[in-house]
């Protein structure tokens, strides 16, 4: 396998360099095994390069832990902050897996309002679920949050050292009749994309045996930590909910139809799969609201943050031509894609109460913006079919997504 130390997420780590020299805390979060680790170790480098003072310390060490539980200023113990003190100095301390200290907010709380001109923390959390709960108002001002996917598939065409190609996508995305002699390339790697997706060491594995074996590891070792700690008493059913939202990605979510199915009451569904949410691993999609008489659908519809843990939830890493969900695979690329791309909060879908949908609304002024349709295959889209749409908002530009464009000649999805 590829060294992952490597392998560097370029616009990742110049936006945290960039942020070294702010004040305020730089937290960087999203789910385990996505490469939080590997980033700030490849930060140190810079800052040891640079000829800085820094320490690297993780709160998993329980020695360090314990220390810093009893008091924040214990962190010292292991630093050199006294040197970087004397000589005017900044000291940086990188802090793998903050959200285990028992109250990570006042702990670099302390930090910041008595060593804010001396001391820069660069920080780690693994779930968002901690950091909901613990980073609350007391840190207002004093930290900025950054969250890290997975690859997105430019970056799945750095880590497999095909920068070339990265290249070639720009240029299909930037000229709408660009023709790449390397097509047939980016297609078969946007396959292993779709079906695999953008874990770092997922995307280094040679074999697709290895890739699946560490996909199953990602969910029965790493899903089950974050349920662990977030309390979930039913792992089995737990387990069974994050199988049954994989099977319906990109559709509806009835949590009394699901609560029905696993025996839940509908306070443990929406809890658990808050968690999901918290824990990076789904993500719902809200309606879009323009006539609330008429577009009266208040479900989300769920997605996952990556296409390679969908897949081993309902155990399918089968070829594209041989899937029925493929068109789901697509979807759920787009919705990643789409997220990195605008301000979540702006990202919707349109559905009316008979039946009318549009896959998905980018809001980006008042009633103006963009809309996107997907569908595997370019035929299927019927633009009749969304005139009451396009009538109802004007202002907003339908688009079709799709993979395969009649003849069979290009990628459209590329330019999204």
């Amino acid at each position: 396998m590829k060294s992952i130390l490597r392998m560097k997420r370029v616009d990742a780590l110049e936006t945290l360099r960039a942020h070294l020299v702010k004040p305020q805390h730089s937290i960087l979060i999203g789910p385990r095994q996505v490469g939080k680790t590997t980033l700030v170790k490849q930060l140190a480098k810079i800052l040891e390069e640079q000829g800085e003072q820094f320490c690297f310390l993780t709160f998993e060490d329980p020695a360090i832990l314990d220390a810093i539980n009893q008091h924040p200023e214990n962190i010292f113990n292991y630093t050199q902050l006294p040197s970087a003190m004397s000589d005017g100095n900044r000291l940086y301390i990188i802090i793998d897996e903050v959200q285990y200290a028992a109250n990570p907010s006042n702990f670099l709380k302390l930090l910041y309002d008595k060593y804010k001109d001396q001391v820069k923390v660069i920080a780690t959390g693994s779930s968002a679920f901690y950091i909901d709960k613990s980073f609350k108002d007391s840190l207002a001002g004093r930290k900025r949050v950054f969250e890290l996917f997975p690859l997105s598939f430019e970056e799945f065409l750095h880590f497999k050292q095909e920068d070339g190609l990265a290249g070639e996508l720009q240029e299909m995305r930037d000229r709408e009749k660009y023709q790449s002699a390397s097509r047939l390339k980016i297609n078969l790697l946007f396959d292993e994309y779709l079906i695999y997706g953008g874990y770092p060491e997922v995307v280094l594995a040679e074999t697709e045996q290895e890739k699946q074996e560490i996909l199953k590891e990602l969910v029965n070792s790493y899903m089950k930590k974050d349920a662990l700690e977030a309390g979930v008493r039913e792992e089995q059913k737990f387990f069974r909910l994050a199988r049954l939202l994989a099977d319906q990605a990109g559709n509806l979510v009835n949590n009394n139809e699901l609560g029905n199915t696993l025996q839940l009451v509908g306070p443990t569904v929406d809890n658990y799969i808050y968690i999901m949410q918290k824990s990076f691993i789904v993500n719902l999609l809200t309606p879009f609201y323009g006539n609330l008489r008429k577009e009266l659908t208040k479900m989300p519809k769920v997605y996952f943050s990556d296409n390679g843990l969908r897949n081993v939830l309902v155990n399918n890493f089968n070829k594209l031509s041989d899937r029925e969900d493929k068109g789901q695979l697509l979807e759920n690329y787009v919705h990643n894609r789409l997220r990195k791309l605008y301000d979540a909060d702006n990202l919707h879908y349109w559905r009316t109460a008979d039946g009318n949908e549009v896959d998905f609304i980018v809001e980006q002024g008042i009633k103006q913006g963009l809309a996107y349709e997907v569908k595997y295959n370019d035929a299927q889209f019927k633009p009749n079919k969304y005139q009451k749409f396009t009538d109802g908002y004007p202002g907003f530009e339908l688009r079709c997504v799709s993979k395969e464009v009649s003849g069979g000649d290009t990628v459209e999805v590329v330019r999204l």
